[in-house]
């Protein structure tokens, strides 16, 4: 096998070494190490919200298994349960089943669309107060400054050698972060489970492997998320910074920086504290308040960024100092760019939330709940479905009638023991049976289901060959309840000879 031939390089013009490069680029790693992010403790309006969103989404999330809701004697008594063993998910007085999916699809659909929306109007305000990773992450940094200390106090302790008030501090603080995740796989696993009984099973030993297990996965990932990521999911993990920019417009309420009013920014001084009057002084002091309580460590006077989650606890930092030295507030606010070029240019602002892309959102989400809505309360209690055998497709008897064999399914969607009524129509049959059932007077059948439960039916239809008009004949099976006087049909074939 011949070499492939190698081009041998020019002794005239040699390819660049590594000690030719400029200095400066000789040691260039090729990813940027990661610069850890202190933020500093502030209080203020945003803040508070944050606390609130926070209190009130880990209350929902630990207290909802744990709701009951009377559904019979053959449920499950606990409002929010997706049932994997029985293939049901219960929330509240809906019961989902396995082929009603397109229910999950459209919650689905209607949370993208109300996330569309909402960024429109008020910029990242989910990734600010409600995505998950932001929530547990706030808990974190709440334990982790309890223990530690705030900004300053962290960064020295980091940089401290390794004595015992750093070992037991920085110990104490990732043994907490662990008991957190812990309890946040444990949550989860309620939702999947009876929560009084699963939680016993746990502590005691008697829960299945799949239960450790996915407590064991949920407890280190919130561990590796939210104590040690932090920030690094918001920016390369989080796929929505990526894409937000096509949902805002000059009008979305975003967290802004009034470089009108601050610029240009330099250090207070005490002979200077009435800037604004003299034209090339700013308010701001450049005392990087807005950045310190960053949680993704930016600085908002650089705009808008794709790591900028709009908490606003910036508008806090830079509000608190505002005061401290005698400014008026929001030099960094919650309002839109357009309001800010109207402010630059002393002209009234206003907000608008009528715009075509927020109509357009709206007109969207009020049509895939309306629909959602219609399906839910015109869902059928009563399904059926057949299958058809496919091997034989039709059995030749010793009378020369041909028979075809199905399996008949009948979904009873409700709470109690309900019969049906099953007769065929459509087909001149010579013989109709249900394997194990008894015909009543009239040719039909009594089919017994029990309440939430699929009934299995083993049925043979036979017919002449002589009265069918193809090899290939419709008719229908029809199973009605004569209690609530609701009737399904299924449309199939009866085949037979060419």
């Amino acid at each position: 096998m011949a070499m492939p031939h190698l081009q041998q390089p020019d002794p005239a013009h040699p390819l660049p070494q590594n000690d030719t490069l400029p200095e400066d680029d000789r040691d260039q790693p090729l990813y940027k190490t990661r610069d850890k992010v202190y933020p500093k403790r502030v209080s203020g309006y945003f803040r508070n919200l944050k606390w609130f969103a926070l209190i009130t989404l880990l209350a929902i999330y630990w207290i909802v298994p744990w709701l009951r809701w009377d559904r019979g004697a053959s449920a499950p008594d606990q409002a929010v349960l997706i049932d994997m063993d029985m293939g049901r998910a219960y929330f509240f007085f809906i019961e989902i089943w396995p082929q009603e999916v397109y229910y999950i699809t459209g919650l689905l659909i209607l949370a993208a669309i109300g996330l569309f929306l909402a960024t429109s109007l008020f910029g990242r305000i989910w990734c600010g107060y409600g995505c998950p990773q932001t929530v547990w992450t706030d808990l974190f940094m709440l334990v982790e400054r309890h223990i530690q200390g705030d900004r300053n106090a962290r960064m020295r302790l980091d940089k401290s050698p390794w004595t015992f008030e750093k070992i037991w501090k920085i110990g104490a603080t990732h043994l907490s972060w662990l008991v957190i995740a812990a309890a946040t796989g444990g949550a989860f696993v309620l939702y999947f489970n009876d929560a009084p009984k699963v939680i016993a099973d746990i502590f005691t030993g008697h829960a299945s492997l799949g239960v450790y297990v996915t407590i064991a996965f949920l407890t280190f990932s919130t561990y590796l998320l939210a104590g040690w990521a932090r920030e690094q999911v918001c920016t390369y993990m989080c796929p929505w910074p990526r894409f937000q920019s096509a949902m805002l417009d000059d009008e979305s309420m975003i967290v802004t920086y009034e470089g009108w009013r601050g610029e240009p920014r330099g250090p207070i001084k005490r002979k200077n504290l009435v800037r604004g009057e003299v034209p090339e002084v700013g308010h701001c002091i450049d005392c990087y308040a807005c950045f310190n309580v960053c949680p993704t460590g930016i600085d908002i006077r650089d705009g808008l960024q794709m790591e900028c989650i709009g908490c606003g606890l910036c508008i806090d930092a830079c509000n608190e100092m505002m005061d401290k030295v005698g400014f008026p507030r929001d030099l960094v606010r919650f309002d839109s760019v357009q309001n800010s070029q109207l402010r630059a240019h002393g002209k009234a602002t206003n907000i608008r939330i009528l715009r075509p892309r927020t109509i357009f959102y709206s007109v969207i989400l009020v049509l895939v709940a309306s629909v959602m809505a219609f399906g839910l309360l015109n869902r059928t209690t009563l399904e059926v479905n057949v299958l058809r055998d496919r091997n034989p497709i039709f059995v030749t008897l010793s009378d020369g009638d041909v028979r075809n064999g199905y399996t008949l399914k009948v979904l009873n969607k409700e709470q109690a023991a309900k019969t049906y009524i099953l007769q065929i129509e459509g087909l001149d049959a010579s013989d109709f049976q249900v394997i194990g059932l008894t015909p009543n007077q009239d040719g039909t059948f009594s089919l017994d289901v029990a309440p939430d439960r699929v009934g299995s039916f083993r049925v043979f239809v036979a017919a002449n060959p002589e009265t069918l008009n193809s090899e290939s004949t419709p008719f229908e099976f029809s199973v009605t309840d004569p209690e609530d006087n609701v009737r399904e049909t299924y449309d199939t074939v009866f085949a037979g000879p060419k």
